[in-house]
This record gives C-alpha cells, structure tokens and sequence, in this order.
C-alpha cells in the first residue's frame, strides 16, 4: 500500500518569476497561466518566496507605487521534495498555512508546483481503483486476510466493509488502513467477527 507522492500530482513549473519581475508582469502572469500564485526563484531557479493574487490585492490597497516580486512575495518559500507523500505535503502545507508547496530537487532547483487543488484530486479517484487497492494491498498483502470472507463496496470515495474476520482485534486496524487509502472519505463498518477460542478448548 503506497500514498501518491508529491511527484504524481505535482504540476511541472512551466512558469516562476524572479525578485525584478514586476507587478504588472506578475499580474499578466497570472491571468495568462491561470494560476493565483508563483514561485519567485534566484539565477540558479532555487525558490526564495512565492506571490500571489492576494499579495497584489494587499499591496494595491495599501496605496503604494507597484512593487516587484521581490518586495511583494510571502519569504521564505516552504518547499516539498518529488518523493514526500501526499499525506506529509498536506500537513507541512497546513501547518504553515499555504495553499502551495514549490518542489524541488535535490540541489534546491523549483522542479513542480503542489497546490491544494492537486491534493483535492485524490478525492476524484475511481471507485473501482480504490476497491482494488484495498482488496489487493489492504486485506490480502497486509493483514493476510481472505477476501472471499470480505466484501467491499465503493461508491463516491465511501468504503463499506461487510463480512467476517477472525477477531475483534484486527477490526479497528483494518478500518484505519482503509481510511489511509488515498481518494477514501469514510469508511463504514458492517463487519462480524470470531472470538479468540483459548488453546485446548
């Protein structure tokens, strides 16, 4: 069972900006990729901030003369690796409370882009592929469980488990390993199970 990495839902960097790079360049940037933010990189491409729409909106409210990417940008950049899961990314990008990670490589080098609209797609997985990891890494390569003794059933990202496990004991670990599973929403439990008989009996 793998989590999606950082490099499976990144969007390559087809565009950043440098300090210089000016507010009516950023803006057309902007508009022009579709995108609210960008990375701002050195002369080696190594992130150093980013700017986005609401650091232009802030800075034109304030009064003051267009700036540059340099004076305009959130610093320093909070960066993802191509290799980090998608779970790890999600938390660095909670806990410092951005929207985007720029990614990069093993010298420093801005390689993608991460933004929560991409982590919002492992939420669009099939149905069926999140059954068939779940049969197949889950309960059959994990726990070594039958899965002629489970059923599973999927519909709009919610897991519903039916069917008998040896003991009690292995209910709770397969619901949380369900729940791990990338694109799941909930799990619902409609499991039996067998008591542990005691040797002898």
């Amino acid at each position: 069972m793998r989590h999606r990495s950082v490099a499976d839902l990144m969007t390559p960097t087809a565009v950043s900006v440098v300090p210089g790079t000016t507010f009516k360049e950023i803006a057309r940037l902007l508009h022009e990729y579709d995108i609210t933010a960008l990375p701002v990189v050195d002369e080696e491409n190594r992130p150093l901030g980013v700017v986005s729409e609401a650091d232009l909106v802030r800075h034109r409210a304030t009064g003051e003369r267009p700036g540059t990417a340099g004076g305009l940008m959130s610093s320093p950049a909070v960066v993802a690796r191509p290799e980090w899961s998608v779970v790890r990314a999600s938390r660095v990008m909670n806990r410092a409370r951005v929207k985007r990670l720029p990614v990069v490589d093993d010298d420093g080098r801005l390689v993608g882009v991460l933004s929560r609209s991409d982590l919002v797609r492992l939420f669009l997985r099939r149905d069926r592929a999140i059954q068939e990891e779940i049969v197949e890494d889950v309960i059959t390569r994990t726990l070594l469980l039958s899965p002629s003794d489970l059923s599973v059933e999927v519909v709009d990202g919610r897991v519903t488990l039916s069917g008998t496990v040896r003991r009690h004991g292995l209910v709770p670990v397969l619901l949380r390993l369900c729940n791990s599973v990338d694109g799941v929403v909930g799990v619902v439990d409609r499991l039996r199970y067998e008591d542990d008989v005691p040797a002898g009996k």
